[in-house]
């Protein structure tokens, strides 16, 4: 157990370490200079353009990002749609897997468009490669919006007084290409030789050691479980998602897959402060993630290595910890910190089944979506973060009877207006979502295996994880109906877009703002005092938000158990 734990303390740390020289190389993709990939990517990315018609070098302003956002993403949308509920009569289906009903088509093709990869289907009997590769390009490019919409802020920031704000179309494409194919191609690779299949060849026989013939799916998976970790997706090609053996064949493979979903997002931090020369306030933004991280982290894996008290109980050995739900070849030290690390992250992909968590391991896991303040997905996890920064900002200037200020630029009252939206739209989306479920019980009763505490806690979770673009879920709930498909897509939609509008609107008007140069009455954004208000400004307002209904579910379900 020990060897476990030791392990995921290295890879971790080697994350943070790798995350360093990685954000600078973003940072420099991000601010046109030259890199060593530039002979590579440049004659592909004027192909690009070229076919296109894209001006890369106009300049667009914050409306004018938002509407190439939405409009592209549409369009995503509708081939999506297509797609998927026409599988059945396209190439590259040798297994003949069928199309899908509108509502399952509209919840998975929206669910990648927007980064979230909840899947209400069982990945390899549930599409075919057609729709695997398909869904394989939104992974990249769902991503790389993110990525695009966090860089539009930090250029927003850099600039002292400005209306345009680069081309969205242009940091979107270099975040795909520059960032994410070759993180992708590498962490393919050692995947393929580690066993993860990589063909668009059908099923396979297999003689189990039982001497039965199975039939198992194969297909492009590498390709596909690289891109789902580095663009924080979580999608699997398979429906047990990393906890099956040829998504994650062995320990190598867990750690890497680990270190790929945390790598950008960490990166992006210390991208943002080599950005704008401002490293203190990167390391600030780190240490107040961390912190938040290692506080969801650390008892999980406390929880989930120490086993189930009831089930010692009764004189079982809880050695190997609670291993319920887990893979003997992974641990129960690694998965409990995967469950966290892709709960932080909004990957959302598994290497165990979270619904046979520990009662409060699943409550840390819904406290990191319910936060999603801590490292986040690919690019948005820097803007969900930034609206806690603006409310921490206006409360400090409150206090000491200043003029709120971020970067010589004053926050004002449509600043505050937008940023209390975002704000308050994340409890809104989960909570009433919940509260609906919970108040027809005809509907959604009949789908649970767990009608007790658990089952609110399923229901709780799977709305949780559509608001924070997440993914996982509470596998006890029985979510490919009309009702699941249907709200927890609008949630998606509504979770996606309005937390990107709104920080993008904040960094559009403070662009336009006159800059006020820093004097010493100042307020230091970029200390470990502020730090500390911003970690108290998100601690609030999860506790407010969300404790009574954790208290009806896994807190209840803790003490019931004993």
């Amino acid at each position: 157990m020990n060897t476990e734990v030791l392990g995921v303390v290295a890879m971790y740390a080697i994350t943070i370490l790798m995350a360093i020289p990685f954000g600078k190389y973003i940072a420099k993709v991000y601010a046109g200079e030259k890199t060593l990939l530039d002979p590579v990517f440049n004659p592909l990315e004027n192909v690009f353009f070229r076919i296109s018609g894209i001006d890369r070098k106009a300049d667009m302003n914050w409306k004018q990002h938002l509407t190439a956002m939405l409009t592209i993403n549409f369009v995503w949308f509708l081939l999506g749609m297509f797609v998927l509920m026409n599988q059945g009569w396209l190439p590259l289906n040798p297994d003949g897997n069928p199309g899908q009903t509108a509502d399952l088509a509209f919840n998975t093709s929206i669910s990648f468009v927007v980064n979230c990869n909840l899947q209400h289907y069982s990945g390899e009997s549930g599409v075919s490669y057609l729709s695997q590769l398909f869904l394989m390009f939104l992974q990249f490019v769902s991503a790389g919006t993110g990525m695009a919409a966090a860089v539009i802020l930090f250029i927003a920031l850099k600039k002292k007084t400005a209306d345009k704000l680069g081309n969205f179309y242009h940091l979107m494409l270099i975040s795909c290409t520059r960032i994410l194919l070759p993180a992708s191609i590498v962490v393919a690779s050692i995947l393929a030789f580690s066993g993860t299949p990589m063909t668009f060849e059908g099923k396979e026989q297999i003689v189990s050691m039982q001497g039965d013939s199975i039939s198992v799916s194969t297909g492009p998976v590498a390709a596909f479980v690289a891109i789902k970790h580095l663009g924080t997706n979580g999608g699997g090609f398979y429906g047990t998602n990393s906890a099956h053996p040829l998504e994650n064949p062995n320990y190598l493979t867990n750690m890497v897959e680990m270190f790929s979903q945390m790598i950008i997002p960490l990166a992006m931090i210390f991208a943002l402060g080599f950005f704008l020369k401002r490293k203190k306030m990167a390391w600030m933004i780190f240490g107040v993630m961390t912190i938040g991280f290692l506080l969801l982290c650390v008892p999980t894996v406390i929880w989930e290595v120490q086993g189930n008290p009831a089930i010692a109980q009764m004189g079982i050995d809880m050695g190997s910890g609670a291993m319920e739900g887990k893979e003997t070849r992974l641990g129960s030290a690694a998965s409990g910190f995967w469950s966290i690390a892709t709960t932080v992250i909004s990957t959302g992909s598994v290497n165990s089944m979270h619904d046979s968590g520990m009662p409060l391991s699943g409550m840390m896991q819904l406290l990191a979506m319910m936060t999603n303040a801590f490292y986040g997905g690919c690019g948005v996890g820097i803007l969900n973060f930034f609206i806690f920064i603006i409310l921490a900002v206006f409360i400090s200037g409150l206090m000491v009877g200043r003029t709120p200020e971020f970067l010589g630029k004053k926050i004002e009252g449509r600043e505050m207006k937008i940023a209390m939206i975002v704000a308050l739209l994340h409890p809104l989306l989960i909570l009433a979502g919940t509260a609906l479920a919970a108040a027809f019980p005809g509907i959604t009763l009949a789908n649970l295996n767990n009608p007790g505490f658990h089952g609110f806690s399923e229901m709780l979770y799977e709305y949780t994880s559509s608001a924070a673009n997440n993914g996982s879920g509470f596998e006890g709930l029985g979510d490919n109906n009309l009702w699941w498909n249907i709200t927890t897509g609008i949630v998606l939609i509504l979770s996606r877009f309005i937390p990107i509008i709104g920080p993008l609107a904040i960094a559009g008007l403070l662009a336009n703002k006159k800059y006020i140069p820093e004097s010493a009455g100042t307020l230091r954004t970029d200390s470990a005092t502020f730090g500390m208000m911003v970690m108290a400004v998100i601690v609030i307002i999860t506790a407010l938000s969300f404790f009574p209904s954790l208290t009806l579910g896994p807190i209840a379900e803790y003490f019931s158990m004993h």
